[in-house]
């Protein structure tokens, strides 16, 4: 058995990226919207069996755009959302610090095993995550599946599937707006990551803005 899934992380949103968000719902931006178009034309040509997304609106209208060629639903898994920042929620990186300066420490020293109040732990967000992603490519056997999720979710499942300390998952792993990464599963616990943090689809947004931009003042 050899299960293809494509792991996408969300586009853009309308919240800035220093802001927690992890469980606030905010929906994708104009920009976030194109960069899932971008990505649906580059998997077009692919022979995607099943969309997944988590329920979060920025996911699942990422899911759906780049589905939009395939003709497929999205299926909505709980499972696959955004870790929860607790009262985190919604305030920026430097009003955490300011705010909250004993549970930002422990934090920044150890994301995988401390949540904030009302929070989440990578390790609980691990938890919930990587068997509903095993479910998954078990329910698609030599199949390719597209699944949409989140910055730290995403990162936390690469470094479970990849056996690597994830309390370093912030430091050693980046995860781009509308990035993609591929990951084969030659069974449903063996992954190999094949592609990670890739963006290469945008080079044809960038061009067309710096064409639009060219033309505006033409």
């Amino acid at each position: 058995m050899t299960t293809r899934v494509y792991l996408v992380r969300h586009g853009s949103t309308v919240l800035a990226e220093d802001r927690f968000a992890g469980q606030t719902d905010a929906p994708l931006s104009d920009v976030g919207r194109a960069q899932a178009r971008t990505l649906a034309r580059r998997l077009a040509a692919e022979p995607i069996d099943a969309f997944y997304a988590s329920p979060l609106s920025r996911a699942l209208e990422t899911a759906r755009l780049v589905g939009e060629p395939h003709g497929q639903d999205v299926v909505a898994r709980a499972e696959l959302r955004e870790i929860s920042h607790g009262h985190w929620e919604e305030k920026t990186r430097r009003e955490v610090e300011s705010l909250y300066p004993e549970e930002y420490a422990r934090w920044e020293s150890d994301p995988f095993s401390f949540a904030p109040a009302g929070g989440e732990s990578g390790l609980a967000a691990t938890a919930r995550a990587l068997p509903a992603l095993l479910e998954i490519v078990a329910s698609h056997p030599d199949g390719k599946v597209l699944v949409v999720s989140h910055k730290a979710t995403i990162r936390l499942l690469v470094c479970a599937l990849m056996g690597v300390d994830a309390r370093g998952y912030r430091e050693r792993f980046d995860c781009r707006p509308a990035c993609l990464n591929v990951l084969d599963f030659g069974d449903a616990s063996h992954a190999r990551l094949m592609l990670f943090n890739d963006t290469s689809h945008e080079r044809s947004l960038e061009a067309a803005t710096v064409l639009e931009t060219r033309a505006g003042t033409e």
